[in-house]
């Protein structure tokens, strides 16, 4: 079974520096952020370095949402993301953290640096975003389980509120722009 995470160093360390920017939807997003890094953590295996990364990556990888207002987020949350560690967590790899945020919704697996880290964090972002219909591997059973640890708290109903409070006034110019620069093939 997948074990729940319900907290980690490095997320706690980072996390109040984007609360106000999240406000309501802090602890829908709090909680997205653990799953998320509980799934990761199975998925990689015993990798303090990946784990690491992974954890720090997480806390920013939807931010732009919120900071920027913006359905094409990647680059925005990976903005902050870089002005955080720059200031209070050089000893990460500044392209991995890049990595991990840029490609999270990549359908196929990534193949650049790092790549075990970057999909194990891609893969178990899917399987939480998705709600467990993309699984990679992960048993209907252990997502019940992951989410009765650590709830979903409305997050699904968060995006879609996001989507539709930030979308353009062109619907198709705004969904290209989504699709073109959030998920990446």
């Amino acid at each position: 079974m997948i074990q729940p995470i319900f907290s980690d160093p490095t997320v706690e360390r980072h996390l109040p520096l984007i609360a106000e920017a999240v406000g309501r939807d802090f602890a829908a997003y709090r909680n997205h952020i653990y799953r998320v890094l509980s799934y990761a953590s199975h998925f990689l295996g015993e990798d303090p370095r990946g784990r690491e990364h992974i954890a720090f990556a997480l806390v920013f990888h939807d931010v732009g949402l919120w900071t920027d207002h913006e359905l094409a987020y990647l680059e925005p949350s990976e903005v902050v993301a870089e002005r955080v560690r720059a200031q209070h967590a050089t000893h990460l790899d500044p392209r991995l953290v890049a990595n991990i945020i840029h490609w999270h919704h990549k359908l196929r697996s990534f193949a650049g640096p790092d790549a075990d880290i970057v999909n194990a964090a891609r893969i178990a972002d899917w399987v939480d975003a998705s709600m467990g219909m993309v699984r990679h591997g992960v048993s209907r059973r252990e997502v019940t389980a992951i989410e009765a640890a650590i709830p979903v708290l409305g997050f699904p109903e968060t995006l879609m509120r996001l989507a539709k409070e930030l979308r353009h006034s062109n619907r198709l110019a705004g969904l290209w722009r989504v699709l073109a620069r959030v998920y990446k093939i």
